[in-house]
């Protein structure tokens, strides 16, 4: 049954069918091969997808939608080109803050990819070039899953079960985000000062900090109400994002006062369509998951991982491994959807600590949305930016990499992840 299922999806898969359908075919493939009754398959797409903190994922994406749409973005490049000031990439610095903030309140790359890339890009082409402009945006935009709220962490959280708490997975995305960040920055200042980039952005000023920053105080509240809601027990992850969906309302109308009544059919469509997709694939993934459990696959998959390796980072390294694989190849929600319920118990049994693993298999998977030749967010830009992808793989792949090392270090110093989330009792 387990080959059946397989081969199915690979081929549909192969044929660019969309991979919610391909998951499901699949899935009647294998009741078909096993002998077992139709009907298990709407029972278990009903169950998987009936499930309250799923509700979390299309209002963060309303709420992200709502924030572009309220004009957000330019309040935030002018905060963030107070704050560096006149320096070589400065451009790119602004990018990269404003994308850390925009993760803050999007919770998904895609949405600050398309954001930060429609505002920025045609500026930064001019002094950057189009090939490195769209790789800095892409970079900054990967951000939006790893800084809280992430989309991607409340799937790996309602796919792993109890195990993992979605307010824990926060908290550990945050210190590794500010790292990334940080490293990007300095990575663009060696890149601009190596090519001979020109200066670009304001002098250092504390009168414009302060009144860029008051301008711009309303949006940085959000995360802190939102997360910090979350993060204290004060609500769910579901209502902090309904409250964000409040938020941006009151944001766009009376603060920015650029949020019509007529921007929130397009809005709640496009969180409707991002919602549908994540929901489309859960569902029909459950019958492919609940298929395997019969086939007893999570079971002989522990066993030959613990009689290739009884060390857990060895483990690790596999899994990390499977997952830069997958992660070209695979878009990342099917992935967490697909694996997530197989290798979170196993690393359970290995002893390591849920929230390390959670982080590091959510942090390999977003490093895959801009890895080919499945990156999504490489397309994302490739058609905002109008380039080829491999102008833009010419530019993006030091950034690539730097991700990649931060995994690494998150690996050997399980302290980056797991610090935070201890001290605030996680």
């Amino acid at each position: 049954m387990t080959l059946s299922i397989v081969l199915t999806f690979l081929t549909f898969a192969l044929l660019r069918m969309p991979l919610a359908f391909a998951l499901g075919l699949a899935s009647l493939v294998g009741l078909y091969v096993g002998g077992m009754d139709f009907a298990v398959m709407p029972q278990r797409m009903m169950h998987s997808i009936d499930n309250f903190p799923l509700m979390a994922i299309p209002l963060f994406m309303l709420a992200g939608e709502l924030m572009v749409a309220a004009g957000i973005l330019q309040r935030l490049v002018d905060f963030a080109n107070s704050l560096i000031g006149r320096v070589h990439g400065g451009l790119a610095h602004v990018a990269i803050v404003a994308g850390m903030i925009l993760a803050a309140v999007s919770g998904a790359a895609v949405a600050s990819a398309s954001a930060l890339g429609s505002a920025l890009v045609p500026s930064m082409r001019e002094k950057y070039g189009t090939g490195y402009s769209s790789a800095v945006v892409a970079s900054a935009a990967n951000l939006g899953a790893i800084i809280p709220p992430s989309n991607a962490m409340i799937v790996y959280a309602l796919m792993a079960g109890s195990s993992v708490s979605v307010g824990g997975l926060f908290m550990a995305g945050i210190v590794p985000g500010i790292i990334l960040a940080v490293g990007f920055m300095g990575l663009a200042s060696f890149i601009s000062a190596r090519r001979g980039y020109p200066l670009s952005g304001g002098n250092l000023g504390l009168k414009h900090i302060l009144l860029q920053t008051w301008r711009a105080l309303p949006i940085l509240l959000m995360p802190i109400v939102v997360v910090g809601g979350i993060v204290g027990g004060a609500f769910t992850a579901t209502e902090g994002a309904a409250i964000a969906v409040i938020y941006a309302l009151l944001m766009g109308f009376f603060v920015t006062r650029q949020l019509h009544l007529s921007d929130l059919p397009k809005a709640m469509f496009n969180a409707a369509v991002t919602a549908a997709m994540v929901g489309a694939l859960i569902a029909f993934a459950s019958t492919m998951t609940f298929a395997f459990t019969i086939d007893l696959v999570p079971i002989l998959l522990s066993s030959w991982l613990q009689d290739v390796t009884s060390d857990p980072t060895t483990f690790l390294l596999l899994v990390m491994g499977l997952l830069i694989l997958v992660g070209m190849f695979i878009e990342s929600n099917a992935a967490y959807i697909m694996l997530v319920p197989l290798l979170a118990p196993i690393a359970l049994a290995y002893g390591i600590d849920p929230l390390l693993f959670g982080f590091l298999f959510v942090m390999n998977l977003v490093v895959g949305m801009m890895t080919p030749p499945v990156g999504v967010l490489l397309f994302v830009m490739c058609g905002i930016s109008n380039i080829s992808l491999n102008e833009l793989m010419k530019s993006a792949w030091p950034f690539i990499v730097f991700q990649y090392v931060v995994l690494g270090l998150c690996m050997l110093f399980p302290g980056i992840v797991t610090w935070l989330p201890g001290v605030l009792g996680y």
